[in-house]
């Protein structure tokens, strides 16, 4: 299937490994030129090689998303590097799973506000665009209870709430906006593989949750955020695409 999305310019945040690094690449194959940050230079100078690599234009910079004038800065670069902006996907989070003072403090910053602030920045060049399209990757955490209840499930569930609510209120300008929540992913570098290493039991329990029997991959997450972004969804909008291999019984 052709999703529309050759020559599309697509602004990817924490596209230097996992889900994200995943989506960015999925972009690219489909022909979609992107930009992705990420905090640490070197990956994101390695990722932005392999993305030219498949025929596309392809920048990156390192990017504390925390800080509101970087992160508005690299949007606004990103914008005149490939030309412009159809697409961003709102990836990044802290991974703050807790109930300190410091993981809510870091879930707003990093998962909330990372957010918020990257769509305000990318919203004039969105407007501009005939096929504009929002994705903010949640997580299952913020529908149903789970080890992570406290401020990462709690911001997840925000993410989706501000999905919907943007899915109103930019319809009319041709902006389509929707959530993303991935069930648990592993991959190398990523919170399960920590948990595997340091918390076994955790890991043995989720395992055992998984109708699969195994954990999802970024790239069977980022298949739906591709096409939920592209062209040929134009129908959808204000929904929460959950991909989690039937783990979570929410109706």
């Amino acid at each position: 299937m052709d999703l529309g999305l050759k020559g599309k310019n697509v602004l990817v945040t924490g596209g230097s490994r996992g889900i994200g690094l995943a989506v960015a690449s999925l972009f690219a194959k489909e022909g979609a030129n992107v930009a992705i940050c990420a905090r640490n230079a070197d990956e994101v100078t390695k990722v932005v090689t392999s993305l030219a690599a498949k025929g596309v234009k392809s920048w990156g910079r390192s990017v504390d998303v925390a800080d509101p004038a970087a992160l508005k800065g690299w949007v606004e670069d990103a914008a005149a590097e490939l030309g412009g902006i159809d697409t961003i996907v709102c990836n990044v989070s802290a991974l703050a799973v807790g109930n300190s003072t410091e993981t809510w403090e870091n879930s707003f910053r990093v998962d909330m506000m990372h957010t918020v602030n990257s769509v305000a920045a990318a919203l004039p060049y969105l407007e501009q665009s005939k096929s504009a399209s929002i994705v903010i990757v949640s997580s299952v955490s913020g529908f149903e209870i789970d080890f992570a209840a406290g401020s990462y499930g709690a911001f997840k569930a925000a993410l989706i709430h501000y999905a919907k609510g943007l899915s109103n209120q930019l319809i009319r300008k041709g902006i389509r906006v929707n959530a993303v929540s991935p069930g648990n992913t592993y991959f190398e570098g990523g919170i399960w593989q920590t948990i595997e290493r340091g918390s076994p039991d955790l890991y043995k329990t989720a395992m055992s949750l998984n109708p699969t029997e195994r954990m999802g991959t970024p790239e069977e997450v980022a298949s739906g955020v591709v096409f939920i972004a592209s062209p040929v969804a134009s129908r959808i909008s204000g929904t929460n695409l959950i991909i989690d291999g039937a783990l979570t019984k929410s109706v």
